[in-house]
């Protein structure tokens, strides 16, 4: 099993910043993506941004040049740096790893983009 625990989402004004922390314990050989997903209210979850084990990236392109995900594979940490937020951005935002052929997610941290 895989544990997931988020951490660095708030109320943040347009055009503000924030910085998403998920980090990974338990079974945690094997490891390949990790990445973002959010859900809006009344809307699908979306994927945000993904990091491969090797370190290539994909954004979704609302969010493309404003956001950016990294990892530190010694500390099993997932981060999404959060530019230039937008009212869209408002989201409960999930982390997940794929480890092997399994997904784990994580419990969400909200994101609120207000004035």
């Amino acid at each position: 099993q895989v544990q997931l625990v988020e951490s660095g989402g708030g109320l943040v004004q347009p055009g503000g910043s924030l910085r998403l922390s998920c980090a990974a314990s338990g079974v945690i050989d094997n490891i390949r993506n990790m990445g973002w997903y959010r859900q809006a209210p009344g809307k699908q979850r979306e994927l945000v941004a993904t990091i491969t084990s090797g370190g290539s990236t994909n954004y979704a392109d609302s969010v493309k040049g404003r956001f950016t995900i990294s990892r530190d594979n010694a500390k099993n940490t997932v981060y999404l740096q959060a530019n230039n937020l937008k009212l869209e951005d408002t989201a409960v935002y999930y982390c997940y790893v794929l480890r092997i052929i399994r997904t784990y997610w994580g419990q969400g941290t909200q994101v609120t983009v207000s004035s």
